[in-house]
């Protein structure tokens, strides 16, 4: 292992707010730059944005497709041309200076992802946020960032609005179409701009992006990440894992402003010289499939709600040509790893990753994926199961998930989280994982999901595990609710397939259900019946509010 002095020498930013306002390097997890060629190859000075885009065209690669979007077809130089256009949009017309931060909000389409790289290329550190936020939580990253640029896809310009009257340190705001052919201030100032950008020359170690965490235990942190980063996140499962290739065509579900959808469907393809599927309007089932018909898609990333969603239409569909199936964001139960095999023949790729640790850093492919479970350590992490005092466990015990390499977590100015998810040189994303024998690591809940209930500790998702192989469920969320003997029960919310069902008789079937396939005293001693269940944008279940409101039902009893 690697001390943790980083390379990359002064740096390329202007503004120091990033740097000014990382956790003290002491406060990181060791981290080893060196256990793979590709992240021992990383020069001092580097622009993730150049690396991942300009690197082609300078190959002679630029007529290679990037991004398809309907009939729209973008080649990598075409891509180029307006991330670079866009780039002197921000310093010429907008006042960017090199390590400001950038507000981009957009739905995944060719704009958005042309609007990252011009962030990155003109030294800006891009702070993507979720289409669905509202102007309360704009507002709060503006603020925590201290941000004074936006560029936003005109269809969400009503937030960003409501966010500049709460926030007025958001000065500039520039609206962009999803494709740049429009009205929209942005597509207007591109056409009149010079081809070509002078990219700024940043730091291996300057931050290049401050993803706020999609806030599943409540108020979203900013995780902060460099340059190196985004090509280490893009060098290590897609190459190892997912057997990245320069023929694919990636689509899915998450959002550019997730960094499960910024790898995916942005970085990953364009690392690997492949093509990106965009589509318009919000992710459905049919939507996703009929992408994959419509472009040849050889490759899904989604989250296990929409896998399990898309079991119903998936066979209206010709999905020939897909090959590899990612699922991350939240554990993949193995009924619907399962299920989509049966339909597909199709193994799902499951990843556990996090936002603070910027991507995936466990899982497994083909003959390797041992169903059930989440995977492996993937080639440049290491990982293992410790107790609450940070001492190593052996297989087969339940503990916290530890894992470090080549990223880690840095949050923003929040010495209080930063300290409770970095312990002794190592990264805990709040798992609790039991390892086997030969290193594979079975999810036994959130730390903060599993259910104490007379003295006996229930893992949630276990639970929700069964009820999700019986025919009557289509979705479901366990959590512990307060009880005035037990200290706590297990409650299940269940969306069923057929609302009809939901009745007495329903609830005894699915109680006898869960006792019959695991220890009875993990049964859902109350079970309640919702159209369906708080998520985040990027599809994980808020069980926190759940939590809450039984919580609260119990203090007003």
């Amino acid at each position: 292992m690697s001390d943790k002095k980083l390379p990359g020498g002064p740096s390329g930013h202007v503004d120091s707010f990033a740097r000014d306002h990382l956790p003290p390097k002491a406060e990181w997890a060791e981290m080893d730059y060196a256990s793979l060629p590709e992240l021992a190859a990383y020069p001092d000075r580097m622009n993730a944005a150049v690396e991942l885009l300009d690197s082609h065209v300078a190959a002679g690669r630029g007529e290679r497709t990037a991004i398809l979007f309907g009939d729209l077809q973008w080649s990598y130089a075409e891509l180029k041309d307006r991330a670079d256009r866009i780039a002197r949009v921000l310093v010429e017309d907008m006042g960017l200076v090199s390590g400001n931060r950038v507000l981009l909000r957009g739905p995944n389409n060719p704009m958005m992802a042309a609007s990252w790289l011009g962030i990155v290329k003109a030294g800006g550190v891009c702070v993507a946020t979720m289409p669905l936020l509202r102007a309360r939580e704009l507002a709060f990253m503006v603020e925590k960032a201290e941000i004074r640029h936006a560029l936003c896809d005109a269809a969400l310009a009503d937030e960003l609005k409501g966010c500049q009257e709460r926030a007025p340190r958001l000065e500039t705001c520039l609206y962009f179409s999803a494709t740049g052919e429009e009205e929209a201030e942005v597509d207007r100032l591109i056409r009149d701009k010079q081809a070509g950008f002078d990219n700024c020359d940043t730091a291996a170690d300057d931050v290049a992006l401050i993803a706020f965490t999609s806030g599943t235990t409540g108020q979203p942190k900013g995780t902060m990440h460099f340059h190196r980063d985004v090509l280490a996140m893009s060098d290590c499962f897609p190459k190892y894992i997912f057997d990245a290739r320069p023929d694919d065509i990636c689509t899915g579900s998450p959002p550019l402003a997730f960094t499960f959808g910024l790898g995916a469907l942005l970085t990953f393809p364009l690392r690997h010289g492949a093509a990106i599927a965009y589509f318009a309007g919000p992710p459905a089932p049919e939507t996703l499939l009929e992408t994959i018909g419509r472009h040849g898609c050889t490759a899904l990333y989604t989250a296990p709600t929409m896998y399990r969603a898309m079991l119903d239409v998936v066979d209206a569909h010709d999905i020939s040509t897909l090959e590899k199936c990612v699922s991350a964001g939240e554990h993949l139960p193995k009924p619907t790893w399962e299920a989509w095999h049966d339909t597909t023949g199709i193994k799902i790729i499951d990843g556990l990753g996090s936002t603070e640790m910027i991507h995936i850093f466990v899982s497994a492919s083909g003959d390797d994926i041992r169903p059930g479970a989440t995977g492996r350590a993937i080639p440049g992490y290491e990982a293992c199961v410790v107790d609450d005092d940070g001492r190593p466990l052996p297989p087969g015990e339940a503990g916290n998930l530890a894992v470090r390499g080549p990223t880690g977590c840095r949050y923003l100015d929040n010495p209080e989280r930063q300290a409770a998810y970095v312990k002794n040189d190592w990264n805990l994303p709040g798992d609790v994982y039991a390892m086997d024998e030969d290193g594979y690591f079975w999810y036994q809940a959130r730390a903060d999901d599993m259910i104490i209930s007379a003295g006996y500790n229930i893992s949630g998702p276990e639970v929700e595990s069964v009820l999700l192989d019986h025919d009557k469920v289509q979705d479901c969320a366990v959590v512990a609710a307060p009880h005035p003997e037990r200290g706590h029960i297990v409650k299940a919310f269940v969306v069923l397939r057929d609302p009809a069902d939901a009745n007495d008789g329903t609830v005894k079937t699915l109680q006898d259900f869960v006792k019959n396939e695991i220890a009875p005293y993990k049964y859902p001693r109350a079970v309640e019946f919702v159209d369906d269940l708080p998520r985040t944008e990027t599809g994980k279940v808020q069980r926190f509010k759940l939590r809450q409101q039984e919580e609260a039902k119990a203090g007003a009893s």
